[in-house]
């Protein structure tokens, strides 16, 4: 400081060393409060995470979804509804080596860790780095469990922290064998399975304590890609996996090396157990399905195993759709065939066999199914073709394709006319297994292709109303629309049966005769409606019998006329059809839309003697827990009995049907009615337009039904203890040309059915009412005739509605009741005549 100033000198240097370090001062002070920002986002970041975990408690009660099962009549299994088809065992039920092979290939360490395998993350970690990619997980069967029960599959660092946080406290709540028992429940080991127990069904047809070692160590390789490992599509594979296990599980102390070599050399069968052909019974599944969604919800039907028992026998149901299939390619190929669906070329080969291959989900192809295949070679000569279905092959000969016609085998890639009529290489073709393949080559095949018309089938019991089986279409998969029950089509002739029934309660007899000749009727337009016969023949004179037999055009609209629309009407309903139906002649002829289950339902009422029952398809549902959420009571229908005293009871239905009959009934119409209409249609399958269903070899009863230009064809039938009805047609209504009438298309079903839902049960007579009575007519007159007589046969009647006068004699009552009108019976319906009118010729 100088005197003189008064002010103190200052350096100019040290001023801006001052300066200098002013600004780190900054640095640091932002730096350090950027760190405690971050800090604290992390820790909130955290502290938010671990509050947003799931409860852990939850898995103490642990009950995942689980399937619910569809059994039949007779307890078997038929169905199943799940979102997961997952079967729960007991951890004590799974065999402990089951147990040690998985975990010696997934957590090696599991029974010592706390949740999170620390050795197991270092070492993954190191392998992954020296690799440059992720080679090895590190996740322990308890972070498993977590993520699959408690988190989403997302990958991220959120979710492994969940994931690491949820670990360690289930360790804390839940014991090892609870963590196991969850696991091996949980989790997807490929083929649809969930959990070992339907794993050990779908690839060894076992249950889960029946596996050897050697099946063990190969449910327990899966885990880490169960489509890559599956013992179904590659074998090979699941093999080497196999021998990675057992490896781990001598390592681990869990067998011997002895044993392990043991199961290398045993030798794997792969088969599924016997479980739901979901493809034959899916339209009765899914009709079932709507309902019980319905009442008790998407959760509840799906998640929480129902037991649904139903009216379904098993074995009838495959007859059904085995039937269908059969037809509708016998109807198909009489239209001839429609050559390859597409084609391809050389380098289009692998990659649609690849998806076919996919699709396949056993060892071998089955006897009988059929696939789509690719035609990579042809002998010209020789008339063979050979068929690339997946990854297997086989051979079509000219033999088993000689129904197509003279189909040109061309040994060239690509279409090479535009008929279609040629298959050369690439082409797509159905084939069906007629022999199956070996070692995944060798098999034979037969040329086929897939209908375009379609079908149903409905068989009920007629003294219950319990639905046997249904079937509504060719394939599910292709159209989920059940023409069983949703299709309304015209009966055509089929319906004949409910007129000529309500006739006969007007007082006609089956020798009520009637003129068989042309007739015209004045129409609402210009033109006069003249219906004619199938066959256009006209036969003059004949009886209701011959009339129904032949299934007689004229003769079935005159009938019509004879009693009244409106009565017709009026019984179609008494008989169960709700339907609108036309309110004019052409009801005669089948020109009113009716769905199969309504049509074999009205046929139950002459089945089951005069008695109306509603269809019905589930007997009974309870829960997981046994209780009983719904049930069908039984229907009471009382027995009648013949001369002979013998009854129609419910022990004349097919053997060990186990299901609760239910459904209800009610009296529609007279016993002696359903009897008479039943022998009448018994005439039409013994030397009429049903004459295929004579092959039952048994008393059957039923009509054929075809409408104009063959668009629908029908066969109605049954016997004593079972009615079934078969329709056959195209959704978008055209001709099914050559061989499409009722008895040609439809008729051939129902009679493959029948044998087949009749096998081992056994043959009975129509009962007989005591108030029916025979008598011995003249065909031509309906009058009585002399034994002997040209034109004799054998009528049946109600006991007084027979005739009372022979040919060329007058009328004369037997008895004083008989002379009166008490009965309300003109003399001519007593005789078995109509009055004639003016008709045209």
């Amino acid at each position: 400081m100088t005197p003189a100033s008064g002010r103190q000198n200052i350096d100019p240097r040290n001023v801006n060393r001052r300066r200098d370090k002013n600004p780190w001062k900054v640095v640091v002070i932002t730096l350090v409060t950027l760190g405690v920002v971050a800090l604290l986002a992390v820790f909130g970041y955290f502290t938010y995470l671990y509050a947003s975990l799931p409860k852990v408690d939850r898995l103490a009660d642990y009950r995942p979804p689980i399937v619910s099962q569809v059994f039949g009549d007779d307890g078997s299994l038929v169905g199943e509804f799940y979102l997961e088809r997952r079967i729960v065992v007991p951890v004590e039920k799974i065999p402990r080596k089951l147990i040690q092979a998985f975990v010696a290939a997934e957590d090696s360490n599991f029974y010592q860790h706390k949740g999170l395998d620390y050795l197991g993350i270092a070492r993954a970690a190191v392998k992954n780095l020296l690799a440059m990619r992720k080679k090895e997980g590190a996740s322990t069967i308890t972070q498993q469990v977590a993520k699959s029960m408690l988190l989403t599959s997302e990958k991220s660092f959120a979710r492994k922290f969940k994931e690491a946080i949820l670990a360690t406290r289930m360790e804390k709540m839940l014991s090892k064998d609870d963590i196991l028992y969850i696991y091996l429940n949980q989790i997807y080991l490929g083929g649809g399975a969930y959990g070992v127990q339907v794993a050990a069904e779908t690839y060894f047809g076992k249950n889960v304590e029946q596996l050897n070692l050697a099946e063990m160590a190969m449910l327990a390789g899966l885990p880490k890609a169960p489509n890559s490992y599956s013992p179904i599509k590659h074998l090979d594979r699941a093999r080497e996996r196999q021998a990675y296990v057992l490896e781990r599980m001598v390592r681990e102390g869990y067998v011997t090396q002895a044993e392990a070599d043991h199961a290398r050399a045993t030798p794997i069968v792969v088969r599924s157990m016997k479980k739901v052909n979901s493809e034959q019974s899916a339209y009765f599944l899914e009709h079932i399905r709507i309902k019980l969604e319905e009442t008790y919800g998407m959760d509840r039907l799906y998640k929480e195993g129902l037991k649904i028992y139903t009216t379904m026998n098993a074995e009838m149901q495959k007859g059904a759709f085995d039937a269908v299939v059969n037809g509708l390619k016998n109807v198909d190929k009489r239209q001839g065939f429609r050559g390859a669906v597409k084609y391809l070329g050389e380098t289009e080969v692998d990659t649609f066999s690849k998806k076919v291959e996919d699709g396949i989900d056993t060892a071998s192809l089955k006897q009988g199914s059929t696939y789509q295949g690719v035609v990579t070679a042809v002998d010209p000569a020789k008339g063979d073709a050979t068929v690339r279905v997946g990854d297997r092959t086989g051979t079509i000969s000219r033999k088993n394709m000689a129904w197509a016609g003279k189909v040109q085998l061309v040994n060239a890639w690509g279409k090479q006319d535009g008929k279609g009529k040629s298959l050369p290489l690439g082409s797509v073709v159905f084939v069906s297994v007629l022999t199956p393949d070996v070692n995944k080559q060798g098999a034979i095949f037969s040329l086929d292709q897939e209908p375009e018309a379609q079908a149903a089938v409905v068989a009920l019991d007629p003294l219950t109303g319990a639905v046997k089986a249904m079937v509504g279409g060719y394939d599910f998969r292709r159209s989920q629309f059940n023409r069983a029950v949703q299709a309304k089509r015209n009966p055509g002739s089929a319906f004949k049966p409910i007129i000529y029934a309500a006739a006969l309660d007007k007082g006609l007899t089956a020798a009520t005769t009637f003129d068989d000749s042309p007739v015209e009727y004045e129409g609402g337009g210009d033109k006069a409606w003249k219906p004619k016969n199938y066959d256009n023949i006209y036969r003059g004179i004949v009886t209701m019998r011959e009339a129904l037999t032949n299934s007689i055009n004229v003769v079935s609209v005159k009938i019509l006329e004879q009693i009244g629309v409106g009565a017709a009407i009026d019984y179609a309903k008494k008989l169960g059809i709700t339907s609108p139906l036309a309110a004019n002649l052409t009801l005669a002829l089948g020109s009113s839309s009716v769905t199969p289950l309504e049509l074999t339902s009205a046929y139950a009422v002459f089945a089951s003697g005069g008695y109306r029952t509603t269809p019905y398809f589930i007997t009974k549902v309870e829960d997981a827990d046994g209780k009983v959420l719904e049930e069908t009571a039984p229907p009471v229908i009382p027995t009648f009995t013949n001369q002979s005293t013998a009854t129609l009871t419910n022990a004349d239905l097919p053997p060990a049907t186990g299901a609760v009959p239910g459904g209800g009934a009610v009296p529609a119409i007279a016993p002696e009615t359903a009897y008479i209409i039943t022998n009448l249609m018994e005439s039409v399958v013994t030397s009429g337009t049903g004459q295929r269903a004579r092959a039952l070899g048994r008393p059957v009863a039923g009509k054929t039904g075809t409408t104009n230009d063959m668009k629908d064809a029908w066969f109605v039938g049954y016997v004593p203890q079972l009615v079934a009805g078969v329709w056959v047609g195209y959704d978008q209504e055209r001709s099914l040309g050559a061989g499409g009438s009722g008895g040609q298309a439809a008729a051939p079903i129902w009679t493959e059915f029948m044998q087949r839902a009749l096998a081992g049960i056994p043959v009975k007579n129509f009962i007989q009412p005591a108030d029916i009575t025979f008598a011995t007519i003249n065909v031509r007159t309906g009058r009585l005739a002399r034994e002997g007589s040209p034109g004799a046969t054998q009528e049946c009647f109600v006991a007084g509605t027979e005739p009372t006068a022979y040919d060329g004699e007058q009328d004369t009552p037997t008895t004083e009741e008989n002379a009166s009108d008490s009965d309300g019976l003109p003399e001519w319906v007593r005789a078995g005549r109509l009055p004639r009118r003016s008709e045209s010729r």
